[in-house]
Parts: structure tokens; C-alpha cells; sequence
């Protein structure tokens, strides 16, 4: 008889929850949790926001999942590539809280009124910038010694999470920082002056101001194969440079000032002292408690600037306008896009494309048919504007502006393209868009050769007769 043989079941040895290190986040009970990091010890630790108080933790337990902050002796940290407030301290309200901060920057920086005011909102936008789908970003351009990195080191200290980049010798450390530290980038231009880095930046400039369009790059996984990596570079960025992107699109995400052009106030100091970075922890700990206390409010409700602005002003600056309590800055800030708009609608009104939409309007009242054909347009264009072209442009070249630029879509009819009654009806739009008026037409109308043509006939006298004095008669004296 056999020995009867018991199996015993091995119970599977329990799994270690997966360790995750993250800068913050919102938990799915609402708390928020955000990175603290103390200079003093070079430690890290989590501040926990439940809605009514902060609780501090080295880690949080999420099921099988153990976040964790990222250790104080990483070198992001230590070398102050990456800043973090300190704990979360008590402010009276957000009034005085905004005086402080604005009292800080005008100590350090020297801006135009208008503008310091709307980098002092700018700030506090940055701390609760991810309730919102859009953002503006911030700019100082100007020569060389006008100040630009020091309103960076100054205004950027006291955002959330800044990524101060001035020391990366590409741009493809950005990527990782962005997607890892999901912070403001705090961005000097010159230090990307070849086009390949340029590219790169604009890259994420352009992606980086809609949230939910990552950049996507190829990167070696063995040394052999590639793979597509999305990096999130969404984000609020403050840029100091000499000039202006080509990229007028680009350009629009912008609030700028020039810094050059303006004598630096005497009361500036010329260096910074200890005492500044002592104000910075300072004032990043409270606005961490105004992240806490503003976030579950933030994002909302919204505002447009101004409905007759451009739409692009109104995506891109409305957020801003939504944080802002105080109404004086609210104005400031819609005047500001007040003047954008304007400086818009001009740049457009001097562009190939309203030289084009002037030449439209005039024939469009003024031409043999509803239907405008494409070699009319080209011959009054090049007549009205042949000081701006160094040959005359042809009708296909008026084509492709028409359908590239234009959206109006030429058509063939009877052996010739012309621009059809339907496609007319997009030239009332596009003329406001462009600020192309009927004084504009006037002007077009004096180049008509048809027009001219029928202008050289004297009118008629009552008996039907013309008065043509002799061609060879010669006054006398």
C-alpha cells in the first residue's frame, strides 16, 4: 500500500508595492501632493493638501503603488537647476499676497508699470496652471546688458517648479526636464543660437502653450532601434531674447516688453545678495499655501478679452484673465491685448495678402464680371504694387497666395480660372481680417488701366459734340 502523499499549497509570496517618484499630483480623493525640499538637511518630503490642512510625508501608499519625492542629493536639486518651496506657509489673503510679490520684483527688476503688473499675475498663474487648457507665456526681449537674466533669476525663482535652462548645452535636456518636473521653464534664447537647437525650441514653444499636444521624438532603445517617445512639454515658460521668432503664430502665445530703451532705475541693486534667495524661499512657500487654497476654484469659469479680438488673443490670454481678482490688472491685462490686436490687424494690412484683398474689393465692384479672373488680377496687382516685386507676378503666383494664404479656391471656367460667386462670398471676412478698406480700393482704382482708359474721353457737350482743340496749336503770348 502506498504511502498516502499530501500536497500543500504554496501561498504566493505577497508583492512589494511598485515605487514611483513624482514631483505632485492630485490624488483621485482630491488631495493635492507637492514636492517640498529643505536646504538646510538636503532632504525631500512630500507637503499633502486635504482641503483644510497640510500634512508632511516621506511617502504615500496607493494600493500597490508607493509614491515617493525625488531624493534630495540629485543634482537638479543641489545645484538649484530646480527649485522647490519649503513648506507650506500661512498668508492673509491673495491682495496681500499679491503686494508682496509685486514689492519683491520691483526691488530687483526694472519693467514698465503695465507689464511688472502682469508678471506679478503671471507668477501666481503658474502655481495653478494646470486647471486650464491654454496658457501665455512670458517675455523680455532686448540687447545684450538690458536685464533680461536678471528679471529670469527674479521672476522665475518665484514661480512653480522652475526648470532654470540657461545651463543646458542643447535643447534635448528640456524634453525630459518638462515631461519629469511638468514646471515652468524658465528659457534664455541666446543660449540656443544654432538652427537645429532652434528648431528644437520652437518645437516646444509652439506644442507647449495647449495642453494634450506632446512633442514626439525618436530616441535609441539598445543603440540600434528606435522608438517614438512622447514627451509633455505643456507648461508655463518665461523667455528672455534679442528679437522676435519669424513665426507669427509663435509670436501670438507671447506677452512681451522690450527692456531696452530705459535708463535702469538708481535704486536697483547691481548684484544679488544672500538675502534675496532668503525672500525667494519665502515667498514660494506661501504661494505653494495659495496653490492649496486657490486650485479647487482655479479654471472654472472664463472670459474672453474682447470678442472682436483675434481668436488666438482670446485663447491664449483669457486663462490669465481668469486668475486675475484685482479689476485695475484685469484692464491692464485687456489693454495690453488691446494694442496686440491692433499691432496685428497693421502687420496684416501691409502684407502681400491685403495688397491682394485691396485689389479685390476694387475689382470686385468695379470688374467686367461677377466672376474675377485671375489675369485681370495679376495686371492691376503688379501695376498697383511693382515697387514691392522685382517682376510682375503671374496669375498662377496669384493663385497660390489665393488658396495658400487666403483660403479662396480659384476656378477653370472657359478655358481661364477665375475667382467664382460663391468663393466672393468669403471676401467680406477676410477684409476685416485684414483691414482692407475702400480708401484701400481708391487707391488700387488708380492703376485700372480700364478705368483710366475711359477717364482720357471728354464729356460730351448738350449737342453730342467733343472740344478738341487743334494738337498743333501753340499759345500765344
Amino acid at each position: 500500500m502506498k504511502p498516502v502523499q499530501h500536497h500543500m499549497e504554496e501561498k504566493p509570496e505577497p508583492r512589494s508595492p511598485a515605487t514611483r517618484t513624482i514631483v505632485s499630483a492630485v490624488l483621485a480623493d482630491g488631495r493635492l501632493v507637492e514636492t517640498l525640499y529643505m536646504p538646510e538637511s538636503g532632504s525631500t518630503a512630500f507637503a499633502v493638501w486635504d482641503g483644510e490642512r497640510v500634512g508632511i510625508t516621506h511617502e504615500i501608499a496607493l494600493g500597490d503603488e508607493r509614491l515617493v519625492p525625488y531624493r534630495g542629493d540629485n543634482p537638479l536639486l543641489k545645484h538649484r537647476v530646480v527649485l522647490f518651496p519649503s513648506a507650506a506657509t500661512i498668508f492673509e489673503d491673495t491682495a496681500t499676497l499679491v503686494a508682496e510679490v509685486a514689492a519683491y520684483i520691483h526691488k530687483y527688476v526694472d519693467v514698465a508699470t503695465p507689464f511688472e503688473k502682469l508678471a506679478v499675475e503671471y507668477v501666481l498663474f503658474t502655481w495653478v496652471y494646470d486647471r486650464f487648457q491654454e496658457l501665455p507665456y512670458l517675455r523680455l526681449h532686448g540687447e545684450y546688458g538690458s536685464g533680461k537674466t536678471r528679471f529670469l533669476q527674479v521672476v522665475g525663482a518665484i514661480c512653480r517648479t522652475p526648470i532654470f535652462a540657461g545651463g543646458a548645452s542643447t535643447v534635448s535636456p528640456l524634453f525630459h526636464l518638462l515631461d519629469r518636473f511638468q514646471g515652468t521653464l524658465i528659457l534664455d534664447e541666446a543660449d540656443f543660437r544654432f538652427s537645429d537647437e532652434r528648431a528644437q525650441l520652437v518645437k516646444i514653444l509652439n506644442n507647449g502653450n495647449t495642453r494634450g499636444f506632446p512633442v514626439l521624438r525618436s530616441e535609441s532603445v539598445n543603440g540600434k532601434e528606435y522608438r517614438p517617445v512622447a514627451y509633455q512639454v505643456y507648461g508655463p515658460k518665461i523667455v528672455a531674447m534679442r528679437g522676435e521668432f519669424d513665426d507669427r503664430a509663435l509670436e501670438s502665445r507671447f506677452i512681451s516688453e522690450r527692456s531696452d530703451g530705459r535708463a535702469l532705475r538708481s535704486d536697483i541693486p547691481i548684484n544679488l545678495s544672500a538675502s534675496q534667495a532668503d525672500e525667494v524661499l519665502e515667498l514660494r512657500n506661501k504661494l505653494l499655501m495659495y496653490r492649496f487654497r486657490r486650485f479647487a476654484e482655479a479654471g472654472n469659469w472664463f472670459e474672453p478679452i474682447d470678442r472682436s479680438f483675434e481668436p488666438r488673443l482670446n485663447q491664449v490670454f483669457s486663462p490669465l484673465l481668469a486668475n486675475i481678482e484685482a479689476q485695475e490688472t484685469r484692464e491692464a491685462l485687456r489693454a495690453y491685448a488691446r494694442a496686440r490686436n491692433r499691432a496685428l490687424v497693421d502687420e496684416r494690412g501691409v502684407s502681400n495678402e491685403a495688397q491682394l484683398l485691396a485689389v479685390l474689393r476694387h475689382l470686385s465692384v468695379n470688374g467686367p464680371s461677377p466672376a474675377i479672373a485671375l489675369a485681370d488680377i495679376a495686371d492691376l496687382y503688379g501695376r498697383a504694387f511693382a515697387a514691392d516685386h522685382l517682376t510682375p507676378p503671374t496669375p498662377r503666383f496669384i493663385g497660390g497666395v489665393l488658396r495658400k494664404r487666403l483660403g479662396i479656391r480659384p476656378q477653370k471656367s472657359h478655358g481661364v480660372y477665375v475667382i467664382p460667386a460663391m468663393e466672393r462670398a468669403k471676401l467680406s471676412y477676410l477684409y476685416d481680417r485684414y483691414n482692407v478698406t475702400d480708401e484701400d480700393a481708391e487707391r488700387v482704382a488708380a492703376f485700372d488701366t480700364t478705368r483710366a482708359l475711359e477717364l482720357t474721353f471728354e464729356p460730351l457737350d448738350r449737342q453730342g459734340r467733343v472740344e478738341v482743340g487743334d494738337v498743333g496749336d501753340v499759345a500765344t503770348p
